[in-house]
């Protein structure tokens, strides 16, 4: 919802809006199923599918921009650096690494995912270089085009837009002065991964699901919210598991629909976490000897599960980082 546009050019703002309408008016093929409104924060957005390829542990295990740079590296220079990365999350130095070493490491990566998104967006709606956003710098810089001109003739309503921003942003302002510093503006960019912001994105996520108004989501408008059918096309299999779904898992207390509580558990499930997930896995896959802990023998022989590497040699154009 977030666009990062200058003050300065308004034809760029334009532009941008102009594409989010597209955007919003954009349906899917009928046979695919849509993402869900809301739902925490993954730590990729490539499918985890090994059987295909590692890219998403790569991106898990050392975020989206390294993993980029270690594809551009020679399998010796990717265990080099990797042995580097090892010794970083051995943080008792035992020597080994544990399955809460791992964690925490993926759970510092997912951080500084968010923290440098934060960072890039961060001079684009401080215009008055005060060190924080005020809630009318986020409007004007994100909303000029439209408050300039406002769009009449369009399906998406951008005051509705503006006016969920609005309340999400307030809840965001712990302190409420209307001004967010970086951590305050980093959960109202990734509210779903901060506890105080929970009940905002459920409230979101119903609004846009909840077609009929009544304070709940039914089975009709949870396969709505991921599948249309169209010209009386045949239902993919998929829907059919997600209605089994709804019915057994998803609507608790079996009353036909899913209240505020049951749709929290769906979105943000407190039984599960990414990051808890994702180190199990790489555990798994390189605890040659099934001790329950890593050497870095292990990690470096299934180096390419972890930071993975293009057997080419690109010379002095290789990617390098000072941290290496």
């Amino acid at each position: 919802m977030c666009l990062s546009l200058r003050q300065s050019d308004r034809m760029i703002r334009s532009a941008l809006i102009c594409w989010l309408l597209l955007v919003a008016r954009g349906n899917g093929k009928p046979t695919e199923r849509r993402p869900r409104v809301h739902q925490e924060e993954p730590l990729s957005v490539l499918q985890h599918d090994d059987k295909q390829n590692f890219d998403y542990d790569h991106e898990a295990f050392l975020g989206q921009d390294e993993a980029k740079a270690f594809d551009h590296l020679s399998p010796d220079e990717s265990k080099r650096r990797l042995s580097i990365i090892v010794d970083r999350i051995d943080s008792n130095k035992d020597d080994f690494v544990s399955e809460d070493e791992l964690r925490l490491w993926i759970e510092a990566v997912q951080s500084q995912h968010m923290f440098e998104d934060v960072e890039r967006q961060w001079s684009e709606f401080d215009l008055n270089r005060d060190g924080l956003i005020s809630w009318d710098e986020y409007r004007n810089v994100t909303y000029g085009s439209y408050l300039d001109g406002p769009l009449t003739q369009t399906e998406y309503n951008y005051t509705h837009m503006m006016a969920r921003d609005e309340r999400r942003f307030k809840v965001a302002n712990r302190d409420g002065d209307l001004s967010a510093d970086r951590q305050e503006f980093m959960a109202f960019l990734h509210p779903e991964n901060h506890e105080y912001m929970k009940h905002v994105v459920v409230q979101e996520t119903m609004e846009d699901i909840d077609k009929n108004g009544d304070g709940f989501i039914d089975l009709k408008e949870y396969i709505g919210d991921m599948f249309t059918a169209e010209n009386g096309l045949e239902e993919p299999e998929w829907v059919a598991s997600e209605r089994q779904q709804f019915s057994e898992f998803r609507d608790k207390n079996q009353d036909g629909k899913m209240d505020r509580e049951e749709t929290l558990d769906w979105i943000l499930p407190a039984d599960y976490d990414h990051a808890v997930a994702e180190a199990k896995h790489l555990l798994y896959e390189s605890d040659s000897n099934k001790d329950g802990r890593l050497t870095k023998e292990e990690i470096l022989n299934k180096f390419d599960l972890f930071v993975g590497s293009q057997v080419t040699n690109y010379g002095e154009a290789l990617l390098r980082h000072d941290e290496f």
